[in-house]
């Protein structure tokens, strides 16, 4: 009989499997979690407020709250919502807060809450999604490139594993003979694995989910396959997915500087990075006519 792995080898496999995976997964939500943070310019900013912790919470939780305090300034933290809503449901009363223990009780009349988009919801929970897809087909990937490497399995008797191994050695090393003993082929098993090499595909698919993840966060992306057969016209309708979703957690952003302009007299604006893309060669017209610079939602505190 053939040696089997005893109990603490399987597990070892198990564990060194698990941690790959884990560090896999890891690379993409690391990566993707960048990308989303990394997406915006904040203009004239206060210097009391910290434009990465901004965009975390922003990520994580899906709003802050913009407020000022008589000693530190201008601050936008973490909220907790308290209370009721207005009409457009805004919360009317707010707890801001940090995990240090700073806690202030703020409302409508004396902070803005600041959106990621334009239904209020976070951004982790999605980028989560998109990370393990992507985590999955790349260890999909791997196993399917590690059994390239295994296509044929022989099975012998315990007593004849070297003799195997050594005339393996000569069919890989293409000996145009190979010598064994008398007797060799009885007990002896040769099965051809011929796994089907799938990677070039399976690498296909993960691209096309991370042009996913990239439309999700209004990262402008076009597929690699098709890219040099595409025309000026069609690059642009390939976008429009990406522009509309970059419409909407901008503006959700422009909306609140517009309001924390208004209350506290500061000239804070926000702009969406466009990674060397050129607004108006894509779009014919000037920045000011790209989907991402207009529309407003109320978000007045009537009521």
């Amino acid at each position: 009989m053939g040696r089997r792995k005893t109990p603490n080898q399987r597990n070892r496999n198990f564990l060194e499997s698990s941690k790959l995976n884990n560090v896999t997964f890891q690379y993409y939500l690391d990566l993707l979690q960048q990308l989303a943070i990394s997406r915006f310019e904040w203009k004239n900013l206060p210097k009391t407020v910290d434009e990465r912790y901004l965009e975390l919470t922003l990520f994580f939780d899906g709003f802050a709250v913009f407020f000022e305090d008589e000693v530190l300034g201008s601050l936008a933290l973490k909220a907790m919502i308290n209370g009721r809503y207005n009409l457009y449901d805004i919360p009317i009363r707010r707890i801001a807060y940090a995990n240090n223990g700073y806690r202030r009780n703020l409302n409508s009349k004396n902070s803005v809450v600041l959106f990621n988009n334009m239904i209020h919801t976070p951004a982790y929970d999605t980028v989560l999604l998109f990370a393990r897809r992507l985590a999955n087909l790349d260890r999909i990937i791997d196993v399917n490139c590690n059994t390239q490497k295994t296509p044929v399995l022989i099975e012998c008797d315990e007593n004849e594993r070297l003799t195997m191994q050594n005339a393996y050695q000569q069919f890989d090393g293409n000996a145009p003979v190979i010598y064994g003993k008398k007797g060799i082929k009885e007990g002896l098993t040769v099965l051809k694995t011929d796994a089907p090499y799938t990677a070039d595909k399976l690498y296909e698919l993960k691209s096309k989910i991370f042009n996913e993840a990239l439309t999700y966060l209004g990262i402008v992306n076009v597929n690699e396959n098709k890219r040099e057969r595409m025309i000026t016209d069609e690059v642009v309708r390939s976008m429009g997915g990406a522009m509309m979703m970059r419409e909407s957690v901008l503006t959700a952003r422009t909306q609140a500087c517009e309001q924390i302009n208004d209350m506290f007299g500061l000239n804070i604006s926000v702009e969406f990075k466009d990674g060397g893309v050129n607004n108006v060669d894509l779009y014919g017209g000037s920045a000011q006519d790209m989907p991402g610079n207009s529309g407003k939602e109320p978000n007045s505190d009537v009521g």
